[in-house]
This record gives C-alpha cells, sequence and structure tokens, in this order.
C-alpha cells in the first residue's frame, strides 16, 4: 500500500486545511494509507493524524520570529520528532502545504529530505516559500525577492518582526535550503500568476508547474431560490452583497467594506462572514457581521442565499471563496489581485482595479439590474467544468505516481 504523508499548519479547516484533507480523502479512496501532520489545530480528519510540537513550542517560535524575525527556524524539538515519525511511517510521497505558521524548522526539514530522497511535492499557497519575510507583497508592489530581500517594508505584517529585520539572512537561507538538487521537489503552485512569480524567483531551479484549486460541488451548489434565506434572515426586500475571509483584515478589504456600506442603497444590504466579535461590535448598520463558522453547508447557505460575491482582497494567490461562490451559482466581482481574476470569466462576474470602489459599485449595480438569475447557469458550469475537486485533487495522484515511478527508475 503506497503511502501519502502532507504537512500543514492545520487540518480540515481553513482553506489550506481542507485541501489537505480532500486530497487525503481522494487517495484513500485509491488505496492509499494518508497521514496529515500538522502544526497548530484543526477539526477531525480521515487521514492518520500526527501532532507536531505543542503550544509551548508554537509560543517559543512565535517569540524568536516577534523578536528575532526568524520565522521557520525555531521548533527544533519538534521538527526532529516529526523526522522521526516520518521514519517510521517512511512515506512514498511527501507533499507540503503551508510550512510557515510558527510550528516547524524548515533547516531541520529540507537537510533531512535532501539527506532521504523521498520525492516531495510542495504546494506553494502564498510567496512566502520565496522571500526573507512576507506572505504576500504585491500590495505594496515590492520586487526585492527577485534579487534578494533586505531591509523589509513588511516586517509588522505577518509574520511579524517587532524589533529585528532578518529579511537579507533569511532570504540567503532558503534560497540554499529549497535548492539542492537531490531533493526532488516538484513545486505547485495553486494560480498561473504565482507560477510566473515562481519561474521568476530563485526556486525557478525546481520542477513547477499549475495546479488550480478544487471544491467539493455536491456540497458547494446552486438552490432553486435564495428566498428561502432571505426569509430565515428577515431580509426579504434586500439585494444582498456577499464576503468571506477566514480572517478579516485590511488586506482582505475589511474597510474597502466598510467604505462601500456608506454608498449603498436602502435596499442593498452587506454580509460578511468570518469576523471577530470586536469587528463586528463596530459595523454600521446595513452590515450584518457573521463570525467564522467551520460548516461548509452554511458557507454554502450564504453563497446561495446572496446575490452577489466581493472580493476586495489586496493580497490572494487564489481565494477558494470565489469558485464556492460560483459553484452556488452567485457570480464574483474581484479587484484585480493575484491569481484571484483566474477563477471568472466575463459571463460569470467582474474583475476590477484594487481600490476603485465607485466601479465596484457599478458592477454591483450591473448584476443587480441583468438578476442573479441570469448568471447562474454559467457559475455553476464554470464550477463544474474547472473547479470540481475530483478532477484538480485527480491531477495530484497523477503526479504522485509520477514521482514514484521517477524515483524507481
Amino acid at each position: 500500500m503506497k503511502k501519502l504523508l502532507q504537512i500543514n499548519s492545520v487540518v480540515n479547516t481553513g482553506s489550506t486545511g481542507r485541501i489537505a484533507e480532500e486530497i487525503g480523502l481522494l487517495a484513500s479512496s485509491h488505496g492509499w494509507k494518508t497521514f496529515i501532520a500538522y502544526g497548530r489545530h484543526g477539526n477531525p480528519s480521515k487521514s492518520s493524524l500526527i501532532k507536531i510540537g505543542n503550544k509551548i513550542d508554537n509560543f517559543y517560535h512565535l517569540l524568536i520570529t516577534r523578536i528575532f524575525d526568524r520565522h521557520g527556524f525555531g521548533s527544533r524539538k519538534a521538527t526532529k520528532s516529526l523526522i522521526r515519525k516520518i521514519d517510521e511511517i517512511n512515506p512514498d510521497i511527501i507533499h507540503l502545504h503551508n510550512i510557515h505558521g510558527y510550528y516547524l524548522n524548515i533547516e531541520i526539514l529540507f537537510e533531512y529530505l535532501e539527506l532521504k530522497g523521498i520525492p516531495v511535492v510542495w504546494t506553494l499557497h502564498d510567496c512566502w516559500a520565496f522571500t526573507g519575510h512576507c506572505v504576500h507583497f504585491e500590495q505594496i508592489g515590492c520586487s526585492k525577492w527577485k534579487n534578494s530581500c533586505s531591509k523589509c517594508p513588511l516586517t509588522k505584517s505577518y509574520p511579524k518582526s517587532l524589533l529585528f529585520d532578518n529579511s537579507k539572512i533569511n532570504y540567503q537561507k532558503k534560497r540554499k535550503l529549497f535548492n539542492s538538487s537531490k531533493k526532488n521537489i516538484t513545486i505547485v503552485s495553486v494560480s498561473y500568476w504565482l507560477q510566473n512569480l515562481v519561474e521568476s524567483s530563485f526556486l525557478k531551479k525546481n520542477k513547477t508547474k499549475t495546479i488550480h484549486n478544487g471544491i467539493d460541488l455536491s456540497i458547494f451548489n446552486c438552490k432553486d431560490d435564495n428566498q428561502q434565506f432571505k426569509d430565515k434572515l428577515n431580509l426579504q426586500n434586500k439585494f444582498l452583497i456577499l464576503g468571506v475571509a477566514s480572517v478579516w483584515d485590511i488586506s482582505k478589504g475589511f474597510f474597502d467594506f466598510i467604505d462601500l456600506s456608506k454608498v449603498i442603497s436602502e435596499d442593498e444590504l452587506i454580509i460578511l462572514v468570518g469576523l471577530s466579535k470586536n469587528q463586528i461590535s463596530i459595523l454600521p448598520n446595513n452590515i450584518i457581521g457573521i463570525e467564522k463558522t467551520e460548516s461548509t453547508e452554511q458557507l454554502a447557505e450564504f453563497y446561495s442565499g446572496s446575490n452577489v460575491f466581493v472580493n476586495l482582497t489586496y493580497a490572494d494567490t487564489f481565494p477558494t471563496t470565489n469558485l464556492e461562490a460560483l459553484a452556488c451559482g452567485t457570480p464574483v466581482i474581484t479587484y484585480n489581485t493575484g491569481g484571484s481574476p483566474e477563477a471568472i470569466s466575463k459571463e460569470t462576474g467582474y474583475v476590477v482595479k484594487q481600490g476603485d470602489k465607485a466601479e465596484v459599485l457599478k458592477c454591483i449595480r450591473k448584476i443587480k439590474e441583468v438578476k442573479k438569475e441570469n448568471f447562474i447557469i454559467p457559475c455553476r458550469e464554470r464550477a463544474e467544468t474547472f473547479f470540481n475537486k475530483n478532477q484538480k485533487y485527480n491531477e495530484y495522484l497523477d503526479l504522485y505516481n509520477n514521482l514514484i515511478n521517477d524515483n524507481i527508475k
């Protein structure tokens, strides 16, 4: 029986955690024994779970990040313990996802991977792998990552450093660690936009390809009528504008939605899902705030019941929220950020220049005029054609098998 070990910061929660879970489920259905090692938190999984470290390990990793800007270089004991587990499992494939998140020592891990020669698939969900500090740089137009990071303008952003800037050293270390020819690494980008960046970075020496994220179309699907949802919330006569995020901050456009609420009509209402209690407490009357939910069925209700999904992100690679909205027959308006526009077509939504809230409002009004009903079929068809999780994650299984066969030769 072939064995797959995935490593991610979380398990079966958030976009990356759910992606790892879905890949594990599909691999298991094809006869693989699947494991997921995770660093911070998660939900029950169908894969065998391995917890990396504990809260004390996470705290000390957080501490050296906050003080010394050495994210990815803590958690030595926890990573050595993980390596012993990997030796016990002896996996045929190791699939890395987010290896940042205060739980893993990249130096120890990658030196081990170089020594063992196990085929590695590394899915990049952001840009952290080829920068000296940040996970996204698009919002400030930084291009230092192309040559050598230093004097990072984003040290106060995740993974936040309050005192020192070690972006130059981090960059040099990563470039060396991630470019050993013996590690047999295939880097997978979740968008064409991200692959283009990878091929302009020091990671270009590795094998690369793009596999878009997929979603569960049996959960995220079109409801016959969104009136029932509106009746449930007592919003019968409202045009509903939806936003969804795991964490809402400036980069996700939280304050852009606040600004948008000042100019929408009385019959229009914004719903934001994934807010903290503090954020909900400061919302104006025409924004309904919902805390983060782990229920995909509940999320599907929000998508299906809303008239339009608006994604005002300033930093993203390929948000699954766009895909979930399309699958529920809801048109998407997104800023022209990262790989976000790749999800939609001219029949399924609109792409707007970052920060152009006046144009966002115009696009909302276009959808309002045309009516959501005329978008439902093309939105669903696009999701079925391009973002079915079974099709997308089968691409990973094909990649695994090809790498195993190449490793045997």
